[in-house]
């Protein structure tokens, strides 16, 4: 029997985890002729959620848990995860129920047809409109400026054929991009389509600085261009620059004493070339902070403790 690996990260969420565990196991009732391992990673919670966990780890030996030592982030701790996985095939499944359990047959249906990869895009969502649109833009331009496909709509949950695990495990990204790498690898994928419903329990864990954390680091993982659109357009502002100087110079010696300089142009210049050249320096800095962390390669996640893995499990 294939073995399916199912991987959770959580944190804070005690009022989900619990009936995470018991959809995905009404899926796998359903499904008699594979097993399953159910792994949750926790990113250290501070609430009930490791206590929740336990207690159903204890009855049910399908579910697995890896809790870290401290809260290493929404990047690091999901892919970490998904290198643990065991399974013929893993799925990648977050603890807030956005992600719908019972898409799970269809992507074992996909995976059984050949596709290595299989992808759950939300084409349409109920979540807030802003964020919505906001979310619908961002995987427009990342598409746009990137040096390859990505799938739109796309934000990770989907299952991938344990020979795309092990490639992922030979990929020393100490904070990886993890939609761009499985477009990166290249196989084709199957897309399913969902509509994300509402969060039922809690309160999203996502703000505007781990969004702006994603967009940033899907834009300096897998685009050059908008460094390059640095040096174009500082070389077409020194033109134009030179061009209104030239014209100013032309007019000032032909009229001297009618034409009068004025404050205004230069300050205009001033504060636009400043905010132009402060926008690219933080750009810039951002590809300086991308490659800082790829140097420094520290481990994805230091783990405190594991439930039920025996030794040969580790990766």
């Amino acid at each position: 029997m294939k073995l399916i690996s199912v991987v959770t990260p959580c944190y804070n969420e005690e009022g989900n985890v619990q009936e995470v565990y018991e959809r995905v196991r009404q899926e796998f009732a359903k499904l008699p002729n594979y097993r399953y391992e159910h792994i949750f990673i926790d990113n250290a919670s501070t609430d009930r959620t490791v206590a929740i966990l336990k207690a159903i780890a204890t009855k049910d030996k399908n579910v697995k848990i890896i809790v870290n030592a401290r809260n290493f982030g929404h990047i690091r701790s999901p892919f970490y995860g998904l290198l643990q996985a065991q399974g013929d095939a893993v799925i990648s499944l977050v603890s807030d129920l956005q992600d719908p359990p019972e898409l799970i047959q269809a992507f074992i249906q996909k995976w059984e047809e050949g596709y290595k990869v299989v992808a759950g895009v939300k084409p349409t969502t109920k979540e807030n409109k802003f964020m919505a649109s906001l979310r619908r833009i961002f995987y427009r331009f990342i598409s746009k400026i990137s040096e390859m496909h990505l799938i739109q709509n796309f934000t990770g949950f989907g299952l991938y054929d344990q020979s795309i695990i092990a490639i992922l495990r030979t990929i020393e990204d100490p904070y990886p991009y993890f939609r761009g790498l499985i477009s990166e690898i290249g196989f084709d994928a199957a897309e399913v389509p969902f509509e994300q419903p509402v969060r039922k329990h809690g309160k999203t864990k996502n703000n505007f600085y781990t969004l702006y954390d994603i967009a940033m680091l899907g834009i300096t993982s897998h685009s050059k261009l908008p460094i390059r659109l640095a040096t174009f357009l500082g070389f077409t502002l020194s033109v134009v620059s030179f061009l209104i100087s030239l014209f100013y110079l032309i007019f000032k010696l032909i009229f001297w004493n009618r034409f009068g300089f004025g404050l205004a142009p230069v300050l205009i210049g001033l504060f636009f070339f400043a905010s132009v050249q402060l926008f690219f320096i933080g750009l810039v800095g951002e590809y300086i902070a991308s490659i800082h962390t790829q140097v420094m390669k520290r481990p994805l996640v230091v783990e405190r403790e594991r439930i039920n893995f025996d030794e040969v499990d580790r990766h």
